[in-house]
């Protein structure tokens, strides 16, 4: 593969196109807006310098990485990619309406790759007419540092499909774990219900934020406490993957915190709003 293609420019979306002009690969970036690829770019750009200053890189490679990402506002640009990621924003019949025109715009060739972190590889796929090649390539924030993506293969997803995006993610460096179909796959399967207790117990008064971030990083040896990083994943995007796993597997243990919903409804969105459990201002 040299050609792929990025449909996103937000966090996740400028990630995934660092990690592949960095690896080497012509990238086009799509998004909706002008302003929202110029953004996306500038971002980039950053870490990059930020990854020179530690050494990850040498210096003079951050323009030639940033010349191998191209850009466009219309998915006809991506026609010559041979895989396409989908990082657009979390919602089924979004993402099922991008598929269904990449699938109009694109090689028969080409592998479909989604980004989701909750949202059925199956169900996307069936929005297709080439099943057999759309995939989950589920990445994690922030893409240059994280090494982990989970590959997951919806009901149809051939095994030339999934056997070239395992090779793939190997030459970016990072490490695949092959993941089935189900709601949350395995990582906010694990994650999100335990993200979800922790506010049950901010909520019912067991101990304060702070104690109970605390615990988990000294108790369990986590890099971060749950509630502080529910606040940098976006109580919304919580909320919302909370709510996949519990009409999805219909069980009342993953039924989303009442106090998760008031600040969700409270606008206090977590660090990208300036306040969530914390405050970012």
């Amino acid at each position: 593969m040299k050609h792929l293609g990025v449909i996103g420019g937000g966090t996740m979306g400028n990630g995934i196109a660092h990690v592949f002009a960095q690896f080497g690969y012509s990238v086009t970036l799509v998004d909706i807006k002008q302003e929202f690829i110029d953004r996306a770019l500038a971002m980039i750009k950053g870490n990059l310098e930020r990854q020179a200053k530690k050494g990850a890189i040498a210096s003079n490679e951050v323009a030639a990485i940033l010349e191998r990402i191209a850009t466009a506002t219309e998915l006809k640009a991506l026609a010559n990619c041979e895989l396409i990621v989908e990082a657009a924003t979390e919602d089924a019949a979004l993402k099922k309406k991008i598929f269904a025109e990449l699938d109009a715009a694109c090689s028969p060739a080409a592998i479909l790759a989604s980004n989701t972190s909750s949202i059925s590889i199956t169900e996307i796929a069936a929005a297709t007419k080439r099943p057999q090649k759309v995939i989950g390539m589920h990445f994690f924030n922030p893409v240059p540092v994280m090494t982990l993506i989970e590959v997951i293969r919806g009901l149809d997803t051939n095994e030339e499909t999934f056997n070239t995006v395992m090779e793939l993610s190997k030459a970016l460096g990072k490490t695949p774990v092959a993941v089935n179909d189900y709601p949350g796959f395995v990582s906010n399967r694990v994650l999100m219900p335990m993200i979800n207790e922790a506010i049950y117990c901010v909520m019912e008064g067991v101990a304060s934020k702070e104690a109970i971030d605390k615990v988990m990083k000294l108790g369990m040896n986590h890099p971060m406490g749950p509630l502080a990083l529910a606040d940098f994943i976006g109580l919304d995007v919580c909320l919302h993957i909370m709510e996949v796993l519990h009409q999805q597997l219909g069980d009342d243990k993953y039924r989303p915190c009442p106090l998760l919903r008031k600040m969700v409804a409270a606008g206090h969105l977590g660090k990208k709003t300036g306040r969530g459990f914390y405050s970012y201002t």
